[in-house]
């Protein structure tokens, strides 16, 4: 009998969801859910699969020194970090990913931050929690200029979205081409020279060793005063002691943030005590409806898994040493 442990950093009722439907579907399966590092850590030395976020498994501080019985990880979202980067993640296990599922719930995230950044509603509900009436003008989106840096399925969902709000949408990204939705697109290398134009500056570029801090002073810099900053991406991809600065000297209106170089973003960090930047707990891809959305995937692949057809699985991210895989998606 396979071991399948569900390391998840979610409300219980949610990680509750995925037991439930992994147990009905797969009742051969001996299914374990942890939600802790003491928990995870004690569950992983007999584990023969792990569902798990990388990002929860950075947040735990979780290595995989004890999963010695591990022979597949189901990453739940599209970035690895916190799970191919370990050290002790083992040559003959497969990593699979989530791809391709993220349009929707994360470009309705960065819109509603623009829309939150031009209209001032952190001020509206501290406003209203001490029960004062003020009034000012919002600012339109309507008529503006975004930038978007990287092109996969969020940014094709985003840009139509721009356009229906009566935007110019630039891209940038290292494989110009025509993207519907898109005035333009340039390639990533560019983005020095286009972010002058632009009134809010939308990153959606993921992280690798060679994004890393790819967000500097010389980006901000380059922004105008009067654009936001909006992040959807990923934390390591900004060097945050820059934003941090580049904030405090007014050299950007605002930003909107929903992931950090550290997760949870501790009390005391200064990106807190701005008024004009609005944190969101990494929520871009949560929605109500995440479970539906990934489990076609992770069912396709954990039949394949136990009838041993690896080389079947979708969005295959790192192939076991066993072999080569005949067919990735």
């Amino acid at each position: 009998m396979s071991r399948l442990l569900i390391l998840l950093t979610l409300p219980p009722d949610v990680i509750e969801q995925y037991r439930l439907r992994l147990s009905r579907t797969f009742p051969e399966l001996r299914i374990a859910v942890a939600a802790t590092a003491e928990s995870g850590a004690s569950q992983l030395a007999y584990a023969d699969i792990l569902i798990t976020f990388g990002q929860a498994m950075k947040n735990l501080k979780l290595g995989l020194e004890s999963a010695r019985n591990l022979k597949w990880v189901q990453a739940l979202g599209t970035g690895l970090d916190g799970i191919t980067d370990q050290p002790a993640l083992g040559a003959d296990v497969t990593v699979t990913s989530m791809n391709g599922i993220h349009g929707a719930p994360v470009s309705e995230a960065a819109l509603g931050a623009m829309l939150a950044l031009s209209r001032d509603t952190p001020r509206a509900v501290r406003l209203q929690d001490r029960r004062q009436w003020q009034r000012w003008p919002a600012k339109l989106l309507h008529g503006k200029t975004v930038g978007i840096l990287g092109i996969g399925v969020i940014a094709e969902a985003l840009a139509p979205k721009c356009k229906a709000m009566g935007m110019t949408v630039i891209g940038m990204t290292s494989s110009p081409r025509e993207v519907a939705g898109f005035d333009r697109i340039h390639a990533s290398g560019e983005l020095l020279r286009v972010l002058p134009e632009c009134d809010y500056f939308v990153l959606l570029s993921p992280y690798s060793e060679a994004t890393h801090h790819l967000i500097d002073a010389k980006v901000f810099a380059a922004m105008k005063p009067t654009s936001y900053f909006i992040n959807v991406a990923r934390g390591g991809v900004v060097h945050e002691a820059a934003l941090v600065e580049a904030l405090r000297a007014g050299r950007i209106a605002g930003a909107g943030l929903d992931v950090f170089e550290e997760e949870p973003l501790r009390p005391d960090h200064p990106l807190w005590s701005f008024e004009n930047v609005i944190i969101t707990t990494h929520q871009g891809g949560f929605c109500d409806t995440y479970v539906d959305l990934v489990m076609p995937v992770v069912e396709h692949n954990m039949r394949c898994f136990l009838k041993g057809d690896l080389a079947s699985m979708m969005n295959v991210a790192r192939p076991a040493a066993r072999g080569p895989l005949q067919h990735e998606v």
